[in-house]
């Protein structure tokens, strides 16, 4: 008798261990999937991570837009319903080729303050007047401003009466009354602060729609080097680039692709720089040019993409890219961070002999797994350049790609 509760008390504790344990998978699960996916017209809801988790294929298959699918562990206990929204995958030109980046801000960007040496004690008319490294002044008593010269001929022409700057800090709309003070080394009048008006760089493009010319790449934004502020665009140029060669990247010190633009005519117009990446159009000529004979590749939903294998396009040297080896390391489905999705693993022995890794210029290079564009290469790990982060393509198509 007493062996027979034993056993049975063993089975007790065995089934409440099993079903915490059932349910603690679903509690994982539940935080690790997405609140809303997008699914092709003809697909199944679905994370290819995940084969072990069921749909409700009635209820994602409604007719509603958005519709609601259940997600269940093994088709028994409902872990998570989630919003399933039906668009067919675009077929999209694979980039990986290197361009140069010119912009030209809208407005000037504040980079540095400082004192100005004026009779009696100097002093800083910036920081008096409130402005903050960052800032980004659009006009100066009305007059719309393109360029360090044209603020500082306001200035100028001030003769030291407050000058009126419109600025913006983040999503904010200010205004600031700047008193000018007279520099005796300039011999003019000051306002006690550096801006930047534009700037240039290299980076990758990750893809091309064939149909419109419009284009994605970096997979992050272009960022003001001091501030660190996403740069605002007024005009921006994509122009030709040549790879010459690589600073090999190495633990606790970046490479960076090196190249020069080239003489050829410009690839296209940029016309928005955000969260996502920079996006442009291409012109008819670049757009023919690039599109020979480059391969073309189904956008790969998030809930496709798997840990493991996959290949990156990128160029290392001269212009036309080549695909390496890769694994994808770990995937997250339902982060907040817009450019870092998936941790990527650079296991190509050519590039590693070249590169070291992902390298600074390679923002942007698209990510292939299974036949489908799934992603791009966003940020190098200082402590490990063979390894980094990857935005979802996903999300670089929802970031305003040109139409």
């Amino acid at each position: 008798m007493q062996i027979e509760k034993i056993i049975k008390k063993t089975a007790a504790i065995v089934l409440s261990a099993a079903v915490c344990g059932i349910f603690g998978a679903a509690g994982y699960y539940s935080l690790r999937l997405p609140e809303s996916v997008t699914v092709s017209s003809d697909g199944s809801v679905g994370f290819a991570m995940y084969p072990e988790l069921r749909c409700d294929r009635e209820t994602a298959d409604a007719g509603i837009s958005p519709g609601k699918a259940t997600l269940s562990l093994f088709g028994a206990i409902p872990v998570k319903s989630v919003s399933v929204h039906r668009e067919e995958a675009p077929t999209l030109i694979a980039g990986g080729r290197p361009f140069g980046v010119k912009l030209l801000m809208e407005g000037v960007m504040v980079t540095a303050t400082g004192n100005v040496d004026c009779p009696g004690d100097d002093v800083c008319p910036a920081e008096i007047a409130g402005v903050e490294v960052g800032d980004v002044i659009r006009l100066a008593d009305g007059v719309k401003l393109s360029s360090n010269a044209d603020l500082q001929q306001v200035i100028s022409d001030s003769a030291g009466k407050d000058v009126t700057l419109s600025l913006t800090r983040g999503s904010a709309e200010l205004k600031a009354c700047l008193h000018p003070v007279y520099s005796e080394s300039a011999k003019t009048w000051r306002g006690g602060m550096w801006v930047r008006d534009s700037i240039a760089g290299i980076g990758t493009m990750t893809f091309i729609n064939k149909d419109t010319g419009g284009f994605a790449g970096l997979g992050h934004p272009v960022c003001d080097t001091d501030t660190g502020e996403i740069i605002p665009i007024q005009s921006g140029e994509a122009v030709p680039v040549e790879i010459t060669g690589a600073r090999k990247g190495s633990v606790g010190k970046p490479g960076e692709l090196r190249g020069r633009f080239t003489r050829s005519p410009f690839l296209g117009v940029l016309e928005r720089n955000c969260e996502s990446g920079i996006y442009g159009r291409l012109s008819d000529e670049a757009l023919s040019e690039l599109a020979e004979g480059a391969g073309e590749f189904r956008l790969g939903y998030r809930q496709e993409i798997k840990t493991g294998s996959a290949e990156i396009y990128t160029t290392v040297n001269g212009s036309v890219p080549r695909s390496y080896s890769a694994e994808i390391e770990s995937i997250d489905y339902n982060g907040s961070e817009t450019t870092k999705n998936m941790v990527i693993h650079i296991t190509d022995p050519d590039l590693i002999s070249e590169t070291g890794g992902i390298v600074q210029g390679m923002s942007g290079s698209p990510i292939i797994q299974d036949g489908r564009l799934i992603g791009a290469v966003t940020h190098v790990f200082v402590s490990d350049p063979t390894r980094g982060y990857a935005i979802f393509a996903e999300n670089m198509l929802e970031g305003d790609m040109p139409q």
